[in-house]
């Protein structure tokens, strides 16, 4: 029985240290994935003709889904972990490189938006990082969530920006495409109306994100009041019982 307890308690030492060691590879890769974009972007370079970023993709995919197995292998639970993980799973299958190799025609936005999935799947990584950085489940939840509002933002500001500069004259800039974004977020609007097919789908996913995300600051703000004010009444009667 002994023998038994020692060799669990051993594989899951071995485990965590193993899936530590993943994650942090994942959170890099993810990093890697969103500045190489955001650099094509800005240069203008056509990502769906980079080969260098089509294998680069191709691999952090790979390792991302090694990441989800590895994971199953080593959780207690791996029905639960299968049912929570799923996501993570079906945002890590290499979809441009499978389009390409089976020569399926889709549009030129069509697969603009499938080159962002790998993107989605680091988005998900950064944002539960973030979240583990705080010891309240509250806190956690919202920075993780804070973490996504802002990455699609961004993810969002770029795509915006790649489709509509020099098509759309109210788009000069990429700061034009970041407000933009903001402003959409925010469900506040903003007078710059897009012209392309993918801009128009940014259009709609932006405010539907923001009104979705949003309401979590009313649940941080009160989380973060009630516990301010229990935390004063704590002290103030700590007081009157040491006058006493």
């Amino acid at each position: 029985m002994s023998a038994t307890v020692t060799s669990s308690q051993s594989r899951h030492n071995k485990g965590s240290d193993l899936l530590g060691l993943a994650n942090l590879i994942v959170l890099i890769l993810s990093v890697l994935l969103i500045v190489w974009i955001s650099i094509d972007t800005f240069k203008r370079v056509n990502v769906l003709e980079n080969h260098a970023y089509m294998t680069f993709q191709f691999w952090v995919c790979v390792f991302f889904i090694l990441d989800f197995f590895v994971g199953l292998y080593y959780t207690d639970n791996r029905w639960r972990f299968f049912r929570h993980r799923i996501i993570f799973l079906l945002l890590s299958i290499p979809y441009l490189n499978i389009i390409n190799v089976m020569h399926i025609d889709l549009s030129y936005d069509a697969l603009y938006f499938v080159r962002f999935i790998p993107l989605a799947r680091g988005a998900l990584a950064l944002s539960i990082v973030i979240g583990y950085l705080s010891s309240n489940a509250v806190t956690s939840l919202f920075m993780s969530y804070l973490s996504i509002m802002l990455l699609v933002g961004y993810f969002c500001s770029l795509i915006f920006y790649q489709r509509e500069a020099g098509v759309n004259p109210q788009v000069t800039t990429y700061w034009t495409a970041l407000w933009w974004s903001a402003m959409n977020m925010s469900t506040v609007g903003c007078n710059i109306s897009p012209v392309t097919v993918a801009g128009k789908i940014v259009a709609v996913i932006l405010p539907v994100s923001g009104m979705i995300i949003f309401p979590l600051f009313t649940v941080y703000l009160t989380n973060y009041v009630t516990n301010a004010v229990k935390k004063t009444r704590e002290k103030s009667s700590l007081d009157d019982t040491t006058d006493i």
